[in-house]
C-alpha cells in the first residue's frame, strides 16, 4: 500500500514536471533566443471594422491578418519622420489625418524641396481596390507603402539604410518582434510594409450623415436628398455610373477591378501621346490606356481639396461644372460608358441643381475620422 502510494506521488510529480516543462516550452517559443523578454503572443485588431452598409471588401491582405500589435507598428511607422532620408519627412507629412490623410497643397513637396505631380491621393477605406496610386503602379498595400520612401523627389531613401536604422532604434526592434516574430537581424523591408499595411486597413471611414442616416439615426435635408437622386439620375448628374449608387455600393468609388481607370475628359490632345501625364498608361505601356487615372472615393470631399489628379480644381463647384459644361469629348481614350453625355460638354446642370448636389456630396464627409484618436499621432 505504501509502496503505491509512493508510485502514484513520484508518478504525479514526473506527470506534473513534464507538463511545466511542455508549458514552458511553449512561452519559450514566444520569447525571441535572446532571452530579452520579447513576447511574440499578437491579439487580433479589435478597432473599426467595414460598416454593415458597406459592400464586400475586394482587397485581401495575404498572410498579414490585423493585429493590435501590427497596426500600431504600422501607425508608428507611418507618422515617424525616420523612414525619410534626411528624418524630417513622415507619410503623415504628405497625408494629413484632418485632410482624411491627404495633402492640401496642389503637389507635396519631398526632403529636398521638389513638388511631385501629382495630387496626394486619400487614404481611407483601403479594402476596396486592387491597384494603387492615380496610374495603379502598386499592385497591393505594400507596394504603395514602400515606394515613396525609395522616391528621389517624395522621402529619397532607401530601405537597407531603412532597416539599419529601424534595427539600431532602441523601441522598433522590440516592436516589430511582438507584431510579426521577427529577430532584429532577420528584419526586412518586407516586415516594414507588412506594418504599414495593417495601419493602411485600419483606416475605415464610414460614420458620416449619409451613413448614419441609411442607418436610421439621422436624417438628410430636401435638398441633400434631391441631390442624391440626381446623383443617381442618368438623365441628372449621372455620377453613379463610376462612383457607386449609394444603395450596393456605399463606398462611393469604383470597385470593380476592370473599372478602376477612367478618363473623364480633362483634356483633348490631338493624340493619346499629346497627354501632359499618362496616368495609367504610363505604368502599363500601352497607349489605350495614356490618359486615364484611378477613380477615386466621393467621400470625405469636405477635406480633401484640391480635387483630380492634378489638383487643377480648388472647390467642388469646379468639379460640377467640369462634368455640367466642361468635359472635353475629343479627349483621347474617354471613358465611354461613364462620359455619356460628353458629346455635349456635360449633364447640363442648373445652378439649383449643382447647389443640391454638393449638399448631397458633402453629406459623405466623416468628422469623426479626421479626428479619430485610433489614427492620430501616437508620438503625441
Amino acid at each position: 500500500m505504501k509502496t503505491t502510494f509512493i508510485s502514484v506521488i513520484l508518478l504525479s510529480s514526473l506527470l506534473a514536471i513534464s507538463f511545466a516543462g511542455c508549458k514552458k516550452d511553449e512561452e519559450d517559443k514566444k520569447k525571441d533566443p535572446n532571452h530579452l523578454g520579447w513576447v511574440y503572443d499578437p491579439s487580433p485588431y479589435t478597432g473599426p471594422t467595414v460598416p454593415r452598409n458597406f459592400p464586400q471588401p475586394t482587397y485581401t491582405a495575404n498572410n498579414n491578418p490585423l493585429t493590435e500589435e501590427g497596426v500600431l507598428l504600422g501607425r508608428m511607422l507611418f507618422y515617424d519622420p525616420i523612414l525619410s532620408g534626411d528624418s524630417t519627412l513622415a507619410c503623415a507629412g504628405c497625408h494629413k489625418q484632418e485632410n482624411a490623410f491627404t495633402d492640401t497643397r496642389t503637389f507635396s513637396i519631398g526632403i529636398d524641396g521638389i513638388a511631385g505631380r501629382r495630387q496626394s491621393m486619400p487614404l481611407f477605406n483601403m479594402m476596396y481596390g486592387s491597384k494603387f496610386f492615380w496610374d495603379g503602379r502598386a499592385a497591393n498595400l505594400a507596394e504603395l507603402a514602400l515606394m515613396p520612401v525609395e522616391d528621389p523627389i517624395e522621402m529619397h531613401e532607401t530601405w537597407p539604410n531603412n532597416i539599419a536604422k529601424l534595427q539600431a532604434h532602441p523601441d522598433y526592434p522590440k516592436r516589430f518582434y511582438e507584431a510579426f516574430g521577427v529577430e532584429p537581424d532577420d528584419l526586412t523591408k518586407e516586415y516594414a510594409a507588412k506594418a504599414l499595411e495593417q495601419f493602411l486597413l485600419s483606416l475605415v471611414s464610414g460614420n458620416s450623415k449619409f451613413d448614419k442616416a441609411v442607418r436610421g439615426t439621422d436624417e438628410l435635408t430636401a435638398a441633400e436628398e434631391r441631390g442624391f437622386i440626381l446623383f443617381n439620375d442618368q438623365l441628372g448628374a449621372d455620377c453613379f455610373h463610376c462612383h457607386g449608387d449609394g444603395s450596393a455600393n456605399q463606398v462611393f468609388q469604383e470597385i470593380n477591378a476592370i473599372r478602376q481607370f477612367r478618363n473623364n475628359g480633362l483634356d483633348a490632345p490631338a493624340t493619346p501621346q499629346g497627354f501632359a501625364d499618362y496616368g495609367l498608361g504610363e505604368f502599363t505601356g500601352n497607349i489605350n490606356d495614356y490618359g486615364k487615372f484611378k477613380v477615386p472615393s466621393l467621400r470625405n470631399l469636405r477635406f480633401t481639396a484640391p480635387y483630380m489628379h492634378d489638383g487643377r480644381f480648388a472647390t467642388l463647384e469646379e468639379v460640377i461644372d467640369h462634368y455640367s459644361t466642361g468635359v472635353k469629348a475629343a479627349s483621347p481614350n474617354i471613358d465611354a460608358g461613364g462620359m455619356e453625355y460628353a458629346s455635349q460638354g456635360g449633364v447640363q446642370l442648373t445652378a439649383q441643381e449643382k447647389a443640391d448636389l454638393i449638399a448631397f456630396l458633402l453629406t459623405l464627409s466623416d468628422d469623426e475620422f479626421v479626428t479619430d484618436p485610433r489614427f492620430s499621432n501616437p508620438f503625441e
